[in-house]
């Protein structure tokens, strides 16, 4: 799975891109939406918000302190709409220049785009609330479920860690990959931490991202899947 763009370089035609993504993409990304909906239903509905999870968001910030509401700013601010675009569409310039192959460029736009098709109506449906602690970031227009910052991130840099996969030395690929599969944890910490998001959101917003990375990975079919 990881090789199946160096196994098959054939280029294919817009309108056999556009068919692979609908059907191997867009289609089960609507499957996922109804079962993230199916989820936050049951939050607030039978489970009642989960309101232990206030009690989880507060001990996380008394363990804190002046220093980590600064290191987790920084963190938090890397899931932010206007840096997980800016930071894909250099990625997207980067890899059609360097491959000349623009169905694999445009692998990461795939994903946050999957990503956000999902998380924007679903936490429109579900209106989940905030944690009941101290929001040490401006809350965006959207509910608590699922994190969008987590969904975004976790899409982006997963992808880019499976595209790592293709740089030769060995040192470097690990460090990239172990890089690219952190931030999104330290996205997810930092949401919790500064009373952005549950521990469910993070979670469910986690899902999302990986689903949605793995959908764009693989929705191209290439020869063997022919």
């Amino acid at each position: 799975m990881l090789t199946r763009y160096r196994d098959d370089a054939s280029a294919p035609t817009i309108g056999g891109w556009a068919r692979d993504v609908l059907v191997r993409a867009v289609l089960p990304a609507i499957v996922l939406f109804g079962v993230i909906v199916a989820i936050g239903q049951l939050i607030v509905g039978p489970l009642h918000s989960l309101p232990a999870e206030d009690d989880i968001n507060r001990s996380i910030r008394a363990r804190g302190g002046p220093a980590w509401d600064d290191i987790t700013g920084v963190w938090s601010h890397i899931g932010n709409t206007e840096i997980v675009i800016g930071v894909c569409a250099l990625a997207v310039a980067v890899l059609w220049w360097r491959t000349r192959q623009w169905w694999y460029a445009v692998i990461p736009a795939l994903a946050i785009s999957l990503q956000a098709s999902v998380f924007v109506p679903a936490t429109e449906i579900t209106g989940r609330q905030r944690p009941l602690v101290e929001h040490l970031d401006p809350a965006p227009p959207t509910s608590s479920f699922p994190s969008g910052h987590m969904g975004a991130s976790t899409a982006l840099y997963v992808t880019f860690a499976v595209i790592a996969q293709r740089i030769e030395r060995v040192w470097l690929r690990r460090l990239v990959t172990a890089v690219c599969l952190v931030i999104p944890l330290l996205v997810g910490f930092a949401r919790v931490y500064r009373g952005m998001h549950h521990v469910s959101d993070v979670l469910v917003g986690a899902i999302n991202g990986l689903v949605c990375a793995a959908l764009a990975w693989l929705a191209l079919r290439r020869r063997r899947e022919r």
